[in-house]
C-alpha cells in the first residue's frame, strides 16, 4: 500500500509501520502492517506473504512510542529485527516511560524485556517484586520452548527459541497447523509395516547413496567415490550422534569437501554467493554476516538448538531453524549447503521424526523441486540484499558496510520451515515409497524370472533395468550384446513379467 493510497483513503500506519516512518527505518518488512481508518472500515489483504490489515478508527493506539510499540505487538506479533532497530533509534527516556506508566501491564512488560534483551542496556527501572510470571510469546501464535526461562526481574517466562546472539521466530501459520496434524511421522511409520525388514534395510544403502548425490547435485558438484562414502558414512551416524556444535561442525565440515579448503575454524573473511557476469563482475545474491559477527551468532546458533531440543519444539520447526539458520550465517569458506542438509537429517533422525533406522532423502526432493528449494533460500535473501551495503575490490574481495549483524540474528524462518514441511512430505510421498515399491516388484520379477531361467543375480537386474528403459521389452541391441542364450519364448515370458510386476513401470521408477 503505497503512501498515496493511504491519504486517499484516509488511513494511518500503526505498530511497526508507524515507527519505521517515525524513525525513518529501513528494514526488513514484517509479514504483518497495520492501518487505522478514520471509519469503520476492516479489510485485510494478503500478497507475495505479507498481510495489510486495515482497521477501523476505534483501534487507533494513540500518538506516543509506547502506543504503537503495544499495538505492536498485540496486532503484528513479535519481530525482534525490527524492535532492535527500533530501541536503538528510540529516547531511552520515552520507552522508560512507557513501561514505568504501567510495569506491571503484559505488554510493557514485554517491551522492557525485549529492550534489555535487544540493546544489552538496562532500563533504569525497579525489579518488579509481585505479581506472577507472563510468557514472553503467545505460544498460540508463535513456537516456543516448552520449559521457558523464568526472568525475575520483569517476572516473564522466555519462552523464545533463542537468544540475543542467535533468535529465529517461526509464527504458527495454519499451513504449519495443517502440517503438524497431518501426523507424518506416523503416516511413515504405517508405510514402512508393510515391508519386510530385508527389503527396508536393503532400501536403506540405496537412499544413502541418494540423499548423498542429491545433496552435492543441488550444488552441481560431482564427488569422487571417497568423498561419496565420507558423506554416507556421516548420514549413517546421524541418527545417533548430536553434530550440532562447534567441534563437530568443523569435523563435518573437514570431511565432506575436498581437502585443500578444510577450515580450521570459522571464517575469518567476507564471504558471499553470487556468479561471474563479466570480466571483474559480480552478480551477488546473498552476503553473508560480518566474519567479527560470526563467531556469537554461531555460539547462539549451537545454543538456540541445544534449547529446542530439550524444549519439546517440534522436529521439523528445529530442524529448520538450525539448518536454515546455519546456511545464513554461512560459517564455512565451503560445504555450507551440504551441512545445511545434513543438519535436517540429523537432527529429524535424533528427534525421532524419522523412523529408527531409516532416512529421508530430503534432498532428492529439493533437487526435483528447484524453485521452491531456492524460494525457501531468497525468502530471505531477497529482502536481506536491499539493506547490506558492500564494495568489491579488483580481487573480488568484498567488505560490507554499517551494523547488518541483526538481520541475521533474528530471521523470521516460517517460509523455511513451511518449505521444509513440503519436502518432507514429497520425500515420504515419492522418493520414500517409489524406492520401497521398486524392491519390492523388483523381488517378485527375479522370483518370475529365476522359475523361467535360472540366470545370476547381475544378469537378472541388467535384464530388468533394460526392459524398464524400453516399454517393458528387450531392445534387439541389448539382446545381442547380452542375452543372445535366450529364446524369443524365454524372452517373452521374462519381458511379460517384468511389465506385470511394474505395471509398465515409467521413468520416475528407474532407479
Amino acid at each position: 500500500m503505497t503512501e498515496h493510497d493511504l491519504q486517499s483513503t484516509r488511513m494511518r500506519p500503526a505498530g511497526y509501520r508507524a515507527l519505521i516512518a517515525r524513525f525513518h527505518l529501513e528494514v526488513i518488512p514484517n509479514w504483518h502492517q497495520s492501518f487505522v481508518a478514520t471509519g469503520n472500515t476492516r479489510r485485510t489483504d494478503t500478497a507475495a506473504g505479507v498481510t495489510q490489515e486495515i482497521y477501523p478508527a476505534r483501534y487507533w493506539p494513540g500518538d506516543s512510542l509506547g502506543d504503537h510499540l503495544e499495538f505492536a505487538l498485540k496486532y503484528d506479533g513479535a519481530n525482534l529485527a525490527i524492535l532492535a532497530s527500533v530501541f536503538n533509534a528510540a529516547p531511552v527516556e520515552e520507552i522508560r516511560q512507557y513501561v514505568a506508566s504501567a510495569p506491571r501491564g503484559k505488554y510493557a512488560r514485554r517491551v522492557w524485556f525485549l529492550y534489555e534483551m535487544l540493546t544489552g542496556s538496562s532500563l533504569p527501572l525497579e525489579d518488579l517484586k509481585t505479581g506472577g510470571y507472563i510468557d514472553l510469546i503467545e505460544p498460540a501464535e508463535c513456537y516456543t520452548v516448552a520449559r521457558p526461562r523464568p526472568v525475575r526481574r520483569q517476572r516473564i517466562n522466555d519462552n523464545l527459541l533463542g537468544d540475543a546472539r542467535f533468535c529465529p521466530m517461526i509464527r504458527r501459520t495454519e499451513t504449519l497447523r495443517a502440517y503438524e496434524q497431518a501426523d507424518l511421522p506416523a503416516r511413515c511409520r504405517k508405510i514402512v509395516s508393510g515391508y519386510p525388514p530385508q527389503l527396508l534395510k536393503r532400501a536403506l544403502s540405496y537412499l544413502y547413496t541418494k540423499e548423498t548425490k542429491s545433496s552435492f547435485e543441488i550444488e552441481r558438484i560431482k564427488p569422487n567415490s571417497t568423498r561419496t562414502e565420507r558423506f554416507i558414512a556421516l548420514l549413517q551416524v546421524a541418527e545417533k550422534e548430536d553434530f550440532c556444535d562447534k567441534i563437530r561442525l568443523l569435523d563435518l565440515q573437514n570431511r565432506i569437501v575436498d581437502s585443500r579448503f578444510r577450515d580450521t575454524g570459522y571464517r575469518t573473511e567476507q564471504n558471499y554467493v553470487g556468479e561471474t557476469v563479466g570480466p571483474q563482475k559480480e552478480k551477488v545474491h546473498f552476503v553473508s554476516p560480518k566474519p567479527e559477527d560470526l563467531e556469537r551468532m554461531m555460539e547462539g546458533l549451537v545454543a538456540a538448538h541445544k534449547r529446542m531440543e530439550t524444549g519439546d519444539v517440534p522436529a521439523v520447526i528445529h530442524a529448520a531453524a538450525v539448518a536454515y539458520g546455519l546456511v545464513f550465517l554461512h560459517p564455512f569458506e565451503d560445504g555450507n549447503g551440504r551441512i545445511h542438509r545434513f543438519l535436517i537429517h540429523n537432527i529429524l533422525a535424533r528427534r525421532g521424526f524419522t523412523p529408527s533406522g531409516l532416512i529421508f532423502p530430503v534432498s532428492a526432493a529439493m533437487l526435483k523441486n528447484p524453485g521452491d528449494y531456492d524460494g525457501s533460500l531468497e525468502s530471505f535473501s531477497r529482502p536481506l540484499m536491499t539493506l547490506v551495503e558492500y564494495a568489491m575490490d579488483e580481487q573480488g574481495r568484498m567488505s560490507v558496510q554499517g551494523d547488518t549483524a541483526r538481520w541475521y540474528r533474528f530471521i523470521d524462518m516460517t517460509p523455511q520451515a513451511e518449505a521444509l514441511f513440503r519436502f518432507v512430505e514429497q520425500t515420504i510421498a515419492a522418493e520414500l515409497i517409489d524406492e520401497l515399491a521398486f524392491l519390492a516388484n523388483y523381488d517378485q520379477t527375479k522370483k518370475a524370472i529365476q522359475e523361467i531361467v535360472d540366470m545370476p543375480d547381475r544378469k537378472i537386474d541388467l535384464f530388468v533395468q533394460a526392459c524398464l528403459q524400453n516399454n517393458g521389452r528387450l531392445s534387439a541391441r541389448k539382446r545381442a550384446s547380452h542375452f543372445d542364450v535366450l529364446s524369443d519364448e524365454e524372452v517373452a515370458q521374462m519381458e511379460n513379467a517384468v511389465r506385470s510386476a511394474y505395471s509398465m513401470a515409467t521413468e520416475t521408477s528407474i532407479r
